[in-house]
């Protein structure tokens, strides 16, 4: 079966043996398909932490958090401090309650950021075709870079992995599939300094233990209506004819049903995925006026639907930002049941964000709405079939899209926009 050490790189272990024969190392990866995969999704482990203790050899054995004051949240944390139950946008108090002797250092995006730019500059110089999901993290497909290399993707990949530690001081780890889902799956089983290897042959049997929340565009309310039909694991979903779970649940169901049984046709975009859609305005004057603001955030959202319908994403995270005259920036944000593509649903949610924040006397000179958490086009507004008002109020702005592509923008609209 092939095998790569993923420190020495050598390709000579036999089945049975447990370490590099070259270096001792344990670190081995054996798998069947393992010279013929070729899509892969690196990601780098506790990013902002990993950097942090690079720079600061003092806080290599310490938990680290990396986030704001004790009103703020956790931007990230190193795997010490997950021990204890910090995790990633935790409140800064539960953080430090759970894990009282943490070392918190501010966030210092502009090294970070430079960081990322080296990871993605040897990325592309492994292959020209890297997706771009974040500042961490990617998907690249080396189909044919073995000519290149003179190596298997998968061998090409460990050295890459490994050049990275050497040369930036951080650890990455890496799903290697047939796809980009499979191999993004892959990247989080083997954290920190994974490997993992998922093959078409043990796709489903892999997927079959876990939970449908590990696809994205299932959310917490999403699940609970699988779970009210009994539907708790993947295996119960690949077990399930396709057109069924399309009468029962509607494109989202088929978008469940093929990932559950490892089927992702999606290509490695080297423009890259945007990680969300957004529009916002500044005035010419200063408004306080809470109706004012609400007349132009829904402008707002009828822009960001435009641009999601246009994209074929919805997003199920609704942004809503205001800038105060002091120049300051207010974030709200809420996630919904599942990602939605429509400008009034995400209107209702940012309308909400909005008059909850804004009082009618601070003034505000700049305001905008944004939808993240991104999912296709086919997985977007999933009504539950009881909700017929949701149903009703999607087919009604369907057909505005509608009149508005054959005569213009500006022959039809909601009353809140004039």
């Amino acid at each position: 079966m092939p095998a790569i050490c993923l420190d020495c790189l050598d390709r000579s272990a036999s089945d049975d043996v447990k370490r590099c024969p070259v270096c001792k190392s344990p670190r081995l990866r054996r798998h069947r398909e393992l010279d013929e995969l070729s899509i892969a999704h690196l990601d780098c482990d506790a990013f902002y932490a990993s950097i942090e203790k690079r720079d600061d050899p003092s806080l290599a054995d310490k938990p680290l958090i990396v986030g704001g004051g004790k009103r703020g949240v956790v931007s990230t944390c190193c795997y010490i401090a997950r021990t204890y139950g910090v995790r990633s946008a935790m409140p800064m108090y539960k953080a430090l309650k759970a894990c009282p002797q943490a070392v918190v250092l501010k966030p210092d995006m502009q090294k970070y950021v430079g960081v990322g730019r080296e990871v993605k500059r040897l990325m592309r110089e492994t292959t020209p075709l890297v997706e771009s999901l974040s500042l961490d993290e990617a998907f690249m497909d080396l189909s044919g870079t073995d000519r290149l290399h003179k190596r298997s993707p998968a061998a090409t990949l460990a050295r890459l992995a490994k050049q990275i530690e050497e040369t930036l001081g951080i650890t990455v780890s890496i799903g290697l599939s047939h796809n980009k889902f499979l191999a993004k799956f892959g990247s989080e089983m083997d954290k920190p300094r994974g490997f993992a290897v998922i093959g078409r042959e043990e796709a489903i049997e892999v997927l079959a233990p876990h939970s449908p929340g590990v696809i994205y565009g299932v959310g917490k309310a999403f699940m609970a209506t699988l779970a009210a039909d009994g539907i708790v694991e993947l295996r119960q979903v690949q077990g399930m004819d396709e057109n069924d779970m399309l009468k029962r649940y509607g494109n989202m169901g088929r978008h469940i049903w093929r990932l559950a049984r490892g089927i992702d046709s999606r290509t490695v975009d080297p423009e890259g995925e945007a990680r969300g859609i957004s529009a916002e305005t500044t005035f010419n004057e200063d408004i306080a006026d809470v109706q004012e603001l609400d007349r132009i955030l829904w402008s707002m959202c009828e822009r960001v639907s435009e641009r999601a319908k246009k994209a074929e994403f919805g997003g199920a995270t609704i942004t809503m930002k205001l800038r105060g005259t002091d120049f300051a920036i207010i974030t709200r944000r809420t996630t919904l049941h599942g990602p939605t593509q429509l400008a009034e649903a995400i209107y209702q949610a940012a309308h909400r964000l909005l008059t909850n924040t804004a009082d009618g006397r601070t003034k505000y000179r700049l305001i905008g709405v944004g939808i993240s958490g991104l999912a296709p086009a086919e997985a977007c507004d999933a009504f539950d079939l009881f909700k017929a008002d949701e149903k009703k109020s999607a087919d009604a702005e369907r057909a505005i899209d509608a009149v508005r592509a054959k005569f213009g923008k500006a022959i039809i609209g909601k009353g809140r926009a004039f």
